[in-house]
């Protein structure tokens, strides 16, 4: 599970976010033949561009100028976690709890600032988008070395999801940055700012993954066994050597976080994913055979 926060995958986030919104309904217009693909957040599945928006750009009360008013969350699950997610779920009903797991992402998003008053998707401003395909840009290899062209779709599955989350908090009243970097280290800022450990954060998100539709992740595909190659000292790298040697799960490494109930009709996305968001209910049951899991939520 990939999971990236950037200031914005198309223009400067210290503006409007109508570029990024517009760069993200490019499917739906490069796609004619298929429906349009709605916005969502944990309130609602059917949400119009113009009011994505008219909500962030007004959720800015007190910022300056060249301060950050959004950010980009992207949340990619592997090919690999994808076809896992098709033994458990109909293929209609994969974007659909993908986008309830979504919501539990920003739930961790949420708590990872460490602040009272902040503790799940329902204290952010955000919504998300699924998308179906990536595209060769002239940073891919593939381009570089003339195998492909920029703009070109890349192969396997690509389904995957882009989240804007406000800087300021649903109140608009609290800064929320997660780009800071104090982890706790600097009081003062932290009061400010709140802290957030984005290692921490991508951690969750792997871990609430493996959790909810119980995947089996090997440790050489865990994000810090990746995080360690990369930024790891050669003590760490070592110690992740010898514990794949030694067989270790990926469950010792990073805990699966104790999830707390937040969500609404989501729960039932996850749950039996076949969800009529018109009539909030359920129409059926998702289909029985191999890979079928328990209900994810008790009660339902």
């Amino acid at each position: 599970m990939h999971i990236n926060i950037t200031d914005s995958e198309k223009g400067k986030n210290t503006g409007s976010s109508g570029q990024l919104v517009h760069y993200l309904d490019k499917e739906n217009r490069l796609d004619l033949k298929k429906a349009p693909e709605p916005w969502f957040n944990g309130e609602g599945l059917q949400i119009e561009s113009y009011e994505v928006k008219s909500r962030l750009d007004q959720n800015i009360a007190k910022l300056c100028r060249d301060e950050a008013k959004f950010f980009l969350i992207n949340v990619s699950p592997s090919q690999k976690e994808i076809a896992h997610l098709k033994t458990l779920y109909k293929e209609d009903d994969v974007k659909k709890v993908l986008k309830a797991y979504a919501v539990k992402v920003m739930d961790e998003y949420a708590r990872n600032f460490n602040r009272p008053g902040i503790e799940s998707h329902k204290d952010l401003l955000w919504y998300g988008k699924v998308e179906n395909y990536r595209y060769y840009s002239h940073k891919d290899a593939a381009v570089k070395k003339g195998l492909k062209k920029v703009g070109e779709r890349k192969e396997g599955e690509q389904l995957h999801v882009q989240l804007i989350v406000s800087r300021k908090d649903i109140s608009n009243k609290i800064k929320l940055s997660p780009m800071n970097n104090s982890d706790g280290k600097n009081q003062k800022h932290s009061k400010r700012m709140g802290e957030f450990n984005r290692s921490a954060f991508k951690h969750s998100g792997e871990r609430l993954f493996d959790q909810l539709f119980g995947f089996e992740r090997g440790l050489k595909e865990t994000f810090a066994y990746a995080n360690a190659q990369k930024n790891g000292s050669l003590e760490e790298r070592l110690a992740m050597q010898e514990k794949m040697e030694k067989g270790v799960h990926s469950k010792e490494i990073m805990p699966i976080p104790n999830m707390q109930e937040t969500t609404t009709f989501m729960d039932l996305l996850l749950a039996k994913a076949d969800y009529d968001p018109a009539n909030n209910q359920l129409k059926k049951k998702r289909k029985k055979g191999k890979g079928q899991q328990q209900d994810l939520q008790q009660g339902l």
